[in-house]
């Protein structure tokens, strides 16, 4: 109930997939959350990942749940979030660090960085969320010379 209109028993009931209108982006990873994400959903979204090999797990329990639900898998798009350790100067990480997930954050040279990330594309991730650490204008900054090799496909 608000100051101009009032809604009482409404439930939200998606359409699913469709060619007009918003897309639909679902979160989670549990078996109920990955049906309704079958059923109704144009993208999914397991949170960050930076494990490659779980991505890949995850993607198998998702494509079965579309099949389930007589979807082509291939018709789901994937978004996963990585976090990203920046290194200074001195190859060391900079501090102080925002958060810590497991695995450890992806890290490395410009052109380590650009490999991890393209295993996600081969993992079949056609979105990615980069959690820059330190989020700052310094860290995008040094994540600039990633997304450089990347553009030049090295």
């Amino acid at each position: 109930q608000g100051g101009y209109d009032t809604a009482r028993d409404c439930e939200l009931r998606p359409r699913g997939p469709r060619p007009e209108g918003p897309p639909i982006l679902v979160g989670g990873s549990g078996q109920r959350m990955l049906r309704l994400t079958a059923r109704y959903a144009d993208a999914w979204n397991a949170d960050r990942q930076n494990d490659v090999a779980r991505v890949q797990a995850l993607n198998a329990r998702v494509d079965q749940a579309c099949q389930d639900e007589g979807r082509d898998p291939a018709s789901l798009s994937r978004v996963i979030g990585i976090q990203v350790d920046l290194l200074n100067e001195s190859r060391q990480p900079v501090q102080p660090r925002q958060w810590v997930m497991a695995p450890w954050p992806l890290t490395g040279t410009p052109q380590e960085l650009a490999a991890q990330i393209r295993r996600y594309g081969e993992a079949r991730v056609e979105h990615l969320i980069v959690w820059l650490d330190p989020v700052s204008l310094a860290g995008i900054e040094a994540f600039a010379p990633v997304l450089e090799v990347l553009d030049r496909g090295e």
